[in-house]
């Protein structure tokens, strides 16, 4: 035991009768690694696999001198020292037991971190609970706890290949999730009636092409409760096959996100853009309410543009303003230019857009940039759709996560992946909606505040039942409550009434709350969120084949292989996506009465 005891100083770790108790310098887990004669395995892989981990545990190696389907003998690998082990099957039954054992070591073990045993598989049983709850677990973060917690180095290639083996357990093979898909789009299609989920294959091979999921819950909130607002944007897969992530996302009352729809297409092509909005309008419907003042932001790439003009003809398509304001900033990097682009882009009415570019204009030309990117496009003042205050892409984010998270999963438990997502965001937000008491959702109210407390700083001249003069220190605005238009337009560009609105409301005893547009009502919200997205069983349970479906995969097709486009080898060159930039500007804000920047009317100190 002399040796024995070098290894406890060494290793911080105190061995007696091969148990194990781990010192604090490894934070490993109490242990018991005791082999008695007579002890029993279910199998001989059992008992290989247990005296590997005893022999990594206790830091010293195996060297195996017979392993068949009948016995396994083993023995330490240091000359001259006598521990022995022989294990042999029972007769009559399929386990093993202990039928020698010398338990004495005289050497003094592995004096090193490396470790014969420490294999690829080991690596592989080793991670497989942690890879369950968490995929985006790195290589390099397995060498490093494996060293922790067993004191034992593994080099990057075999923490790699481990977590491979190991997601191939859990998850499955990527090959497998693309031969699953029919089978599962049966089963979103059955437990979630009225959801649309298709998959397509291409070519002699059956090589996947696209997958289009939208569940019936989606649709549902989206045609009976959402503002007609949607987004459209893309991300890049970096699995093995590659493939590209398209998502369609409209808004809550409350301002936050509702994914409609989305797909994984082999490829960003415009073809597949086409596809794309091809089935969201088939989704939509032909003849909605919400199709003639349907509202669409992108980064209107040209697969994108052409696709929109194609299948919603009649649907205003604006610019995300991070790309055109991204554009601008390159273009002439000037942060005074960048700040007046941004109260341009701000401006509620055509004159106070002019005089902002009349600014720019002084500062340097940018007319040439205009021609490239119409006002029409992204400016408030021209555009003739309504963004309700979204100038950004808040879809870019949740699409950058969704990627981030799953692509090393095969392609349905990333599809499931998503799923346990929406599913946890339509029940907190159903018990979130339940929660509140007041006639709008939050933000709106937050809103509606605002206004109220402006509206102290305006006359009040009523011309008729409906209209009223609404006269400050600077201008005159007219405001129809009938009609729900403010001349200053924000009542019409958001939805909610502004503090000219208030005024006038406020001045014939109406509730203003009761002036924003439905989409703001708290009962809108919990009507979003009404309908389930039910479980879908596990893979055991499903059937072999999916059922036809048109337009689908039908019975004929068995397997669906991966797509031929594969990511090449070497270290691929990361675009850093920054949180930061995804956020929207933060507006300045100018007072109305001195037209000072920093404050807003109702915290001016100019006296009237």
């Amino acid at each position: 035991m002399a040796g024995q005891q070098l290894l406890v100083q060494e290793h911080g770790l105190v061995v007696s009768d091969h148990s194990l108790v781990i010192g604090q310098e490894h934070g490993l887990v109490v242990s018991d690694h005791s082999l008695v004669i007579g002890q029993e395995f279910p199998d001989v892989e059992t008992c290989r696999r247990t005296l590997k981990e005893i022999a990594i545990a206790l830091h010293f190696e195996l060297r195996i001198v017979k392993s068949d389907r009948s016995r396994f003998i083993a023995r330490c690998s240091k000359e001259g020292c006598p521990w022995r082990i022989h294990v042999a099957k029972c007769p009559g039954v399929p386990t093993f037991s202990i039928r020698t054992l010398h338990a004495d070591h005289t050497c003094e073990g592995v004096r090193n971190l490396h470790h014969q045993q420490a294999s690829v598989g080991w690596v592989a049983r080793s991670v497989e609970a942690r890879l369950r709850d968490n995929p985006q677990y790195k290589p390099k973060e397995i060498l490093q706890d494996i060293r922790e917690q067993h004191g034992v180095a593994v080099s990057y290639m075999q923490a790699w290949r481990g977590k491979e083996r190991s997601m191939a357990a859990v998850h499955g093979t990527l090959e497998d999730g693309y031969r699953l898909l029919p089978a599962y789009c049966e089963q979103i299609r059955r437990t979630n009636p009225g959801s649309i989920a298709l998959v397509y294959a291409t070519g002699s091979e059956n090589c996947f092409h696209r997958l289009f999921i939208s569940y019936r819950a989606s649709i549902y909130g989206f045609l009976h409760a959402c503002r007609p607002l949607l987004e459209l944007d893309k991300a890049q897969l970096k699995g093995k096959y590659l493939g590209s992530l398209l998502c369609a996302s409209a808004v809550d009352a409350n301002d936050t996100l509702f994914p409609l729809a989305f797909a994984i297409v082999d490829s960003e092509t415009d073809d597949n853009w086409m596809w794309f909005l091809s089935e969201l309008r088939k989704l939509l419907g032909v003849s909605t309410d919400k199709m003639p003042v349907l509202t669409i932001l992108s980064e209107r790439q040209k697969g994108v543009v052409e696709a929109v003009e194609t299948h919603f003809p009649s649907a205003y398509h604006g610019f995300c303003l991070r790309h055109v304001s991204e554009s601008f900033r390159d273009e002439f990097k000037n942060s005074k230019l960048v700040n007046l682009f941004w109260n341009a882009v701000y401006a509620l009415t055509s004159a106070e857009f002019e005089m902002k570019v009349a600014e720019m204009m002084e500062v340097q030309d940018v007319m040439s940039w205009f021609h490239r990117y119409p006002p029409s496009l992204w400016a408030v003042a021209y555009f003739e759709g309504v963004r309700y205050g979204h100038f950004t892409l808040g879809v870019t984010e949740l699409l950058y996560n969704w990627a981030l998270e799953g692509h090393e999963l095969p392609i349905v438990q990333m599809m499931e992946h998503i799923r346990h997502h929406l599913t946890a965001w339509f029940d907190e937000r159903r018990n979130m909606g339940m929660s509140w008491t007041s006639v709008l959702v939050p933000s709106a109210e937050k809103l509606i505040s605002e206004a109220v407390a402006d509206s102290r700083c305006y006359q009040v001249l009523r011309a008729n039942k409906v209209e009223f003069e609404i006269v400050s220190s600077e201008r005159t605005n007219i405001v129809d409550i009938q009609s729900r238009c403010c001349s200053c337009r924000r009542w019409q560009i958001y939805g909610i009434p502004c503090a000219h609105a208030a005024a006038a409301l406020l001045s014939c005893g109406e509730d203003v709350r009761l002036y924003a547009q439905d989409f703001f009502s708290i009962n809108s919200y919990r009507e979003t969120y009404s309908q389930d997205i039910n479980p879908i069983p596990d893979k055991s349970l499903w059937k072999d084949l999916a059922e036809g479906t048109e337009g689908g995969l039908g019975k004929s097709d068995i397997i669906i292989r991966p797509p031929k486009t594969r990511r090449p080898p070497g270290r691929p060159k990361k675009k850093v996506l920054r949180i930061e930039s995804l956020k929207r500007p933060k507006r300045v804000v100018q007072c109305g009465r001195c037209h000072l920047l920093g404050h807003s009317q109702k915290k001016c100190t100019l006296q009237i």
